[in-house]
């Protein structure tokens, strides 16, 4: 059982980065783009995508 925990901590923990960094890359191509306000949201938005995706196919 304990096993399974460590995994899901994990898997939690690589989602979290899978966001971060696609909101660190929102925010970068905004800010060369002068929308870094934009460029945030539309990261945060593609994040939270890529890590519910990564979530989904870890459970099948």
């Amino acid at each position: 059982m304990e096993n399974r925990e460590n995994q899901e901590e994990k898997d939690s923990h690589v989602s979290w980065y899978v966001f971060i960094g696609c909101m660190f890359i929102g925010m970068g191509i905004g800010a060369v783009l002068n929308h870094g306000g934009e460029g945030t949201m539309i990261g945060m938005g593609v994040g939270f995508l890529a890590s519910a995706v990564y979530k989904g196919e870890k459970n099948k």
